[in-house]
């Protein structure tokens, strides 16, 4: 594989995907070449391979102009560490931290070592994602002094808000530092809705797994889901049937539209347009109604499986959501132009939150948020898996990077995700929906990577000889967008972080995992 003026030991392992094995020396000299060229850091993170013979191992996936590289580098069983690539891409600093939290794996040279995920639920030198984690350890209810960064200085304030909030929201501490109500540094505290998760993957049969799989981040459940089922249809050489694969992005068409109705609805609130809020989530109940009638779950909860899909639509289903897709786009051009005319909307909206194309490439912001930022990158466009490659995505992008253009790429890819699920519809292959996998007879690997309405999913997987999962790593978007909030709100008024957050709605349970 050639990145850059260099060719590197990278195999195809699916399309638009590489795979690879390095020294982690070579990690650090892949990573510069990556960033020279325009690509970004997606995932890291790391794994103890001890019962298998080969010590720990720390993971990178990076996005270059060929594709996914997903390159492994193994690591000595004393001392497991790896050079610092926050330094290079800024949005692997949280990742590191979190390595180091769970697997006890170090980033030599890293200038943040602060914790991250671990809030006294352990020891700090008692890692569980390590093989040999006593899960019958008991917490150990330090206090948790998180070591903040200090803004000093002659009438420099500070504000804490959360952990919990003054609603039925999830969990972060956000620190503020404000003169008056300017913020001169915003700094997030997140990891409290922490679950365990990879490790409660751990010795799963292949089908449980992806019950929890899609539940990392509910309201990405589709995107998960696939993600997951295909890297383990990758790791077993299962074949899913044509049908299958197009009801799956069906499915993951419908769950972005109805994340992007109740965006723009909250978006409209927050400047106290509450005739916007009722109307955008009046259609997103309407959405969410029509998909339970059709396959049986308001947000199409296990409705994706490994080997293909649980459910079909019928002729008169198809016809159904055609209609509903027809109807649903005159209303959100109707709403649109309310919202286009509305004067103390588009004043809260423009100059608010933003973050430059330029800052936004340097810090990876990336997805739905990314692309509001100039940041042309969509997995469906560029590299797309099937259906998708027949299907000619339309990618919507915008450069103020504020909360106006995160507005204005929910509204555009609204249409095109109505657009597309049209075309599947009118396309949808005859043909089974599912297709049992072939036994497992080896540890083997997969990884899955779909964009979902936030940014691109990334699901890891190793199949242990039982066929039993051995080790997940599912990644969401929100990894590398959450510090980019943080950028997004300086210079603005503390009023205006519900409305900033708002526009990027970033996931804390995908994050903390």
């Amino acid at each position: 594989m050639k990145i850059g003026e260099h060719d590197w030991h990278l195999d195809p392992f699916g399309k638009h995907i590489w795979r690879g094995r390095m020294e982690a020396g070579q990690l650090l000299a892949l990573a510069r070449v990556v960033k020279e060229e325009g690509g970004q850091l997606i995932a890291l993170w790391g794994s103890d391979n001890r019962h298998l013979g080969r010590g720990f191992a720390i993971h990178a996936a990076l996005l270059t102009s060929a594709g996914l590289a997903w390159v492994t580098c193994a690591l000595p069983e004393e001392a497991p560490a790896y050079p610092d690539l926050a330094h290079i891409f800024p949005q692997a600093d949280r990742m590191q931290r979190a390595c180091f939290d769970l697997l006890g794996i170090t980033a030599t040279g890293a200038v943040d070592e602060r914790k991250w995920l671990r809030h006294g639920a352990w020891p700090a030198t008692v890692f569980p994602l390590r093989k040999d984690f006593d899960a019958r350890l008991p917490a150990t209810h330090d206090t948790d002094a998180y070591p903040f960064i200090r803004v000093e200085g002659d009438g420099v304030h500070e504000i804490p808000v959360g952990p919990i909030h003054a609603g039925t929201i999830e969990p972060g501490h956000f620190r503020f530092s404000i003169i008056g109500e300017r913020v001169l540094r915003l700094e997030q505290h997140l990891g409290y809705t922490h679950k365990g998760t990879e490790k409660r993957f751990e010795g799963m049969d292949l089908a449980t797994g992806a019950k929890l799989a899609g539940r990392v981040s509910g309201d990405s459940h589709s995107a998960y889901a696939w993600a997951y089922c295909m890297a383990v249809e990758t790791a077993t050489a299962g074949e899913v049937p044509e049908r299958a694969v197009w009801l799956r992005a069906l499915f993951l068409e419908i769950e972005r539209i109805a994340n992007h109705l109740g965006d723009l609805g909250y978006l409209g609130n927050d400047v106290a347009l509450s005739f916007g809020f009722m109307q955008f989530w009046r259609l997103k109940e309407d959405w969410l109604r029509l998909t339970a009638r059709l396959f049986g779950h308001r947000y199409l909860f296990d409705c994706i499986v490994p080997g293909g899909v649980a459910v079909d639509i019928s002729d008169g289903g198809r016809a159904e959501l055609a209609t509903e897709a027809d109807r649903l786009e005159a209303e959100v051009r109707s709403l649109k132009a309310i919202y286009d005319d509305h004067a103390t909307l588009q004043d809260r909206f423009a100059n608010t939150g933003v973050v430059k194309p330029d800052l936004a490439a340097r810090l990876g912001l990336t997805g739905l948020a990314g692309r509001a930022s100039a940041q042309a990158w969509d997995a469906r466009a560029q590299f797309p898996q099937a259906p998708y490659d027949q299907l000619d995505v339309s990618m919507a992008t915008q450069r103020r990077g504020d909360v106006l253009a995160r507005a204005e790429v929910r509204f555009s890819e609204i249409h095109e995700s109505l657009r597309l699920i049209r075309d599947l519809l009118t396309r949808l292959p005859a043909g089974a929906i599912h297709a049992p996998l072939k036994p497992v007879q080896d540890v083997c690997e997969g990884l899955g990577w779909v964009e979902g309405w936030r940014g691109e999913v990334l699901v890891a997987v190793r199949i242990g000889a039982d066929g039993r999962l051995d080790r997940v790593h599912p990644h969401d978007p929100s990894w590398q967008n959450w510090p980019l909030l943080e950028v997004g709100q300086l210079g603005n008024i503390v009023p205006d972080f519900p409305l900033i957050n708002k526009s990027f709605n970033l996931s804390y349970s995908g994050q903390d995992l």
